[in-house]
């Protein structure tokens, strides 16, 4: 069930204590404190979405500098030949091209 904000309206008018309520989505909104019983309305605000996996920062996680700049090797498979073709990657014993099978054994052998 969703956690509301509620804000409490003071006697004078100010505003009182903010509390969270939980409450089901077709329940109607509260108009009084719980405890108090003074009038509250309903605080929006924004949604707490997590930004971590979005797509534009996977994106950048995964670009050829982020990839070189932790040490990585990237290869692409070129769809004509077959063969991969390094993309990203400084590592000296790491070729630019390699096949199928050639890229299975360094895998095995750790180099990859």
């Amino acid at each position: 069930m969703p956690t509301y904000v509620y804000q409490e309206i003071l006697p004078d008018g100010s505003d009182g204590e903010a509390f969270e309520y939980i409450q089901s989505m077709s329940e109607e909104a509260l108009k009084r404190h719980p405890k108090t019983g003074n009038p509250v309305r309903k605080v929006f605000h924004a949604p707490n979405v997590s930004s971590k996996y979005t797509e534009g920062s996977t994106k950048n996680k995964l670009s050829d500098e982020n990839v070189e700049k932790h040490g990585f090797t990237r290869y692409e498979k070129d769809k004509v030949t077959g063969r991969y073709n390094k993309t990203a990657g400084k590592d000296k014993r790491a070729p630019d091209v390699v096949d199928a099978n050639q890229l299975k054994k360094m895998q095995q052998k750790g180099i990859l």
